[in-house]
């Protein structure tokens, strides 16, 4: 599928893991949230949460516009850093989905209240399994994690327009597009063992098959790949977006990689050696990653590495 190419490509973090407001290290890339109003008095700090949501501004000459990508965990978390960060949510012309579960979904509502006009025209694009349920974690025979239920009437109630998609879809007047659902060609990547769900009364497994991400592409210098948790496999969500888009040159890979934890972190080295083969400009492991495959990534990968955190806006540019 054809994708156009932007002059520049901002993502602004309303929600992930971590902040550190004294971090001191802006560049042209990086320009993290500050704890200053605008009047040089102290304003408080964006807030963590473990969940992820931010804003993708695409340019292309005097052409703007931005997606909203996830909408983080608590209900108003990512919307009052969205706020405090002066957010131009007027900008956005669709919304994304990376999959259905909480810490991606509790704020749709909030933003919902605070995108301004028609919001009927406004797509909100994800793959028909983000409404599975009843979907829970499996801990043992008789101890069920539930997750909480998400339906296409929270969307409707949101007042936007629901499409569901299992194959890409363009975005932003072709300058951006939502992967679908994301073909598992690794062998390595092999989904969340103890995510389970029911169908028609009968338990299995859950794939998390709704889970996806998004792809732009700056001009002259290759793909930006931005993934919720990648449960379909971070490795497999970029092989995806080179094989949809055609263009085999990476420039940044941001997101959940979902490599937390002991279920996950044996793959943590094959999943790095495997991002060094795209050789990314940059790579920006978020939210679901997990400490040790974030340090591991650092140290594996050091002039590759952003650390992102909440209200962190990364700017790249052909």
């Amino acid at each position: 599928m054809d994708i156009k190419s932007s002059d520049k490509v901002e993502i602004l973090t309303f929600q992930d893991n971590y902040i550190e407001i004294t971090a001191m290290d802006n560049t042209d890339v990086i320009q993290r949230a500050s704890l200053f109003s605008r009047d040089m008095k102290m304003a408080g700090s964006i807030f963590a949460e473990h969940g992820f949501s931010a804003m993708v501004k695409v340019y292309d000459g005097e052409e703007i516009a931005s997606f909203l990508f996830d909408f983080g965990f608590s209900k108003d978390g990512a919307a009052r850093n969205a706020d405090a960060l002066n957010a131009d949510l007027g900008s956005v012309k669709a919304v994304v989905l990376s999959h259905g579960h909480m810490d991606h979904t509790g704020g749709l509502k909030a933003f919902g209240e605070r995108i301004p006009g028609d919001r009927k025209a406004i797509d909100f694009v994800a793959h028909p399994m983000v409404f599975a349920q009843p979907r829970y974690l499996k801990l043992g025979p008789e101890l069920k994690l539930d997750f909480p239920v998400f339906n296409r009437e929270d969307v409707l109630a949101a007042g936007f327009h629901l499409v569901e998609t299992t194959t890409p879809y363009p975005l932003l007047n072709g300058h951006a597009l939502f992967l679908g659902e994301i073909p598992r060609v690794t062998d390595f990547e092999k989904g969340f063992p103890i995510a389970y769900r029911q169908q028609n009364g009968l338990e299995e497994w859950d794939p998390i098959e709704d889970d996806s991400g998004v792809v732009m592409h700056v001009k002259g210098k290759g793909l930006v790949v931005l993934t919720g948790c990648a449960h379909s496999g971070a490795v497999n969500t970029v092989h995806h977006a080179i094989r949809t888009t055609g263009i085999d040159q990476v420039y940044a890979i941001m997101g959940g990689f979902h490599l937390s934890g002991p279920l996950f972190e044996p793959i943590i080295g094959q999943t790095t050696e495997e991002m060094k083969k795209f050789d990314p400009k940059y790579i920006i492991p978020c939210h679901c990653t997990g400490r040790k495959a974030v340090m591991h990534i650092e140290k594996e990968m050091p002039d590759k590495f952003i650390l992102n955190m909440a209200g962190t806006k990364l700017t790249f540019a052909g």
